[in-house]
């Protein structure tokens, strides 16, 4: 894997031999990364994997036409071969009046922010190997727990690179480093299985093994026995662990691919109230040590923090270069992109500001409810917003948690579910899409 200054020469030289060969304009990203997992099940080892990969895209333009060819050979006359096909490539491909890189006067100047996304720690395989032997016999001692899936733990190392004819050259490396385990209780068909894990660019943040598999093993007890749920239409509450699904709907629904192809639930919404006075859904690509903090996107440009929901208001749509030419609006620095083919666009660390009522108070006047721990299938139409997901939580009853509910299927709008919405005050940063819990009114609820 090479430095973010070696990906750097060697984009240049890429992109060098581009402008030798006729391409009106190029850019050239680099990825590479390593990574070791260890997985264990019932005490003893299971497998240990390494991967270590990197690969070059390059995307190139004769006029309004372009094309994109990726390569794992990176010695510079793989990359001149690369290079040439495709030059060749685009001049065989349609125009398309909206390609092109992104506006010169928007790249991001200056040097790249350090936003601690790297540990720079190597931990062995064996250091991997206990922690996940940590995390599964935690799990395993919980009182009622039958059986083990098993417990991974992992760590890794990547660099990002990104060099365009048009003036910016940036990278940086990130680490990686995750615990999960998995569980079974009960016996036949009674079993019920349910999980925990935690993902960190530290590993120094990470929560230690132990209460990983303890609250693996303290979610699968409390699963055991579920009851059916009648039909009716009733309050739903969503704990964080599923209800950043929602934000993920939402997020679909205001990308420049969704919007410039007329495919969106809220076409022609933007700077409307969508959701209840005071929601505030917040991206911050540069909280310290995020998930998917980054200093520039896909397509060099700066990013920064914004409010995409700001007093219930919809403030943007997520914009690469292709789709803000095409509706007419400038880019919005949400460009995200593989070694393969052009830009989209994308959230990086995304939360919804916490509310202002407690969970238990927010639970407290449910007569009859259900509250959402798990949920199965996609059940978004992008077009219409009907949502219809399966579902297994929680019965709520007279305003406490009471017991399991399974086979289940919640249904409404997404407008709808948007404008009820109401989040409680226990937001915690611990992954890269963030809620605390949220309560959505007057949904439909199917029961087997």
């Amino acid at each position: 894997m090479l430095t973010v200054d070696a990906a750097l020469a060697r984009l240049s030289q890429a992109l060098d031999h581009a402008r030798r060969n006729g391409a009106d304009a190029a850019d050239a990203l680099y990825i590479g990364d390593a990574s070791t997992s260890v997985q264990v099940r019932l005490g003893a080892l299971e497998d240990i994997g390494r991967s270590e990969g990197e690969e070059i895209g390059l995307r190139l333009f004769v006029g309004s036409r372009s094309a994109s060819v990726s390569t794992s050979d990176l010695s510079p006359r793989a990359l001149e071969i690369a290079v040439e096909r495709a030059v060749a490539m685009a001049r065989e491909a349609p125009e398309d009046p909206y390609a092109g890189l992104a506006p010169a006067d928007r790249l991001m100047r200056g040097p790249v922010a350090d936003l601690e996304l790297d540990d720079g720690a190597e931990p062995s395989a064996e250091a991997l190997k206990a922690r996940a032997l940590e995390a599964e016999d935690a799990a395993r001692a919980v009182a009622g727990i039958t059986n083990s899936e098993g417990a991974s733990a992992s760590a890794g190392h990547a660099t990002i690179a990104l060099v365009t004819s048009s003036g910016f050259a940036g990278g940086y490396s990130t680490s990686s480093n995750g615990i999960s385990a998995s569980v079974i209780a009960g016996e036949g068909a009674g079993m019920q299985r349910d999980y925990a894990y935690h993902s960190a660019r530290h590993a120094a943040d990470l929560d230690s093994p132990a209460e990983i598999g303890t609250r693996a093993g303290e979610r699968t007890i409390a699963r055991l026995n579920p009851r059916k749920l009648d039909t009716g239409q009733m309050p739903v509450v969503f704990d964080p662990r599923v209800g950043s699904s929602l934000l993920g709907h939402l997020i679909g629904a205001i990308t420049g691919s969704a919007v410039s192809r007329g495919t969106s639930f809220l076409l022609d919404r933007l700077g409307q109230k969508i959701f209840a006075d005071g929601i505030r859904i917040l991206d911050d690509p540069h909280r310290r040590r995020g998930l998917r903090s980054r200093p520039f996107d896909g397509e060099g440009l700066p990013t920064g923090p914004v409010a995409i929901i700001d007093d219930g208001v919809l403030t943007t749509w997520l914009l690469d270069s292709a789709a803000s030419r095409q509706l007419g609006l400038a880019p919005t620095g949400h460009a995200t992109r593989g070694v393969s083919g052009p830009p989209g666009a994308g959230p990086t660390n995304l939360h919804m500001a916490a509310g202002r009522i407690a969970r238990d108070a927010m639970i407290a006047d449910i007569r009859h409810g259900f509250y959402v721990t798990e949920l199965i299938g996609q059940g978004l139409n992008p077009v219409t917003g009907d949502y219809s997901r399966g579902a297994a939580g929680f019965l709520i009853e007279n305003g406490s948690i009471g017991p399991a509910v399974a086979e289940v299927t919640i249904a409404g709008n997404a407008r709808d579910m948007f404008r009820e919405l109401t989040p409680a005050d226990d937001l915690r940063f611990r992954h890269a899409i963030n809620v605390p819990t949220i309560r959505i009114d007057g949904m439909t609820v199917a029961g087997a």
